[in-house]
């Protein structure tokens, strides 16, 4: 079972210790966890999938690539979503916030749902999201969990898998 500090519910008590003793502001936006374990309907089959999370891992060690690979398993079968590094900086930007791990994950998860909702899951085992894409699934998640304002930014387009 999951910790609630791993779920993005509540810092862990080392967390909370490293954010008290380096004065740094600890912010947690409890996620309901819509995205990380799920069921939708594949769009062209309208055979149920069942997808879960499996594991983050940061792609500059596995593959030399400047992104976070989020893996889930749908129906049984790998699926990668890749979050450009890029997307942490442009967020930062625009809110003065950071993409939590948590964050990240229910964003690949909100991709991976819409686009089988969509029938544009081809069987791939990996899905590169652009920064654009990143973006509006990430502003579709926070929107999706009642986000305070200083969590949400103007989208730079329609949320599209």
């Amino acid at each position: 079972p999951r910790s609630p500090a791993i779920k993005g519910l509540l810092p862990t008590n080392d967390q909370r210790l490293v954010a008290e003793r380096f004065s740094a502001q600890f912010v947690i936006i409890p996620l309901a966890h819509m995205y990380d374990d799920f069921h939708v309907t594949d769009r062209w089959t309208k055979q149920p999938i069942h997808c879960i999370y499996q594991a983050l891992i940061v792609a500059v060690a596995t593959r030399h690539a400047d992104a976070v690979d989020i893996k889930f398993l749908a129906g049984g079968h790998p699926v990668w979503i890749s979050l450009p590094h890029p997307a942490w900086v442009e967020y930062k930007k625009l809110t003065g916030e950071q993409i939590s791990d948590p964050m990240a994950v229910e964003t690949a998860g909100h991709y991976l749902k819409t686009a089988i909702e969509a029938g544009l899951d081809t069987g791939r085992e990996m899905y590169n999201l652009t920064v654009d894409e990143t973006l509006s699934h990430l502003k579709a998640v926070l929107e999706d969990h009642n986000a305070p304002a200083k969590y949400l930014f103007p989208s730079p387009e329609t949320v599209k898998p």
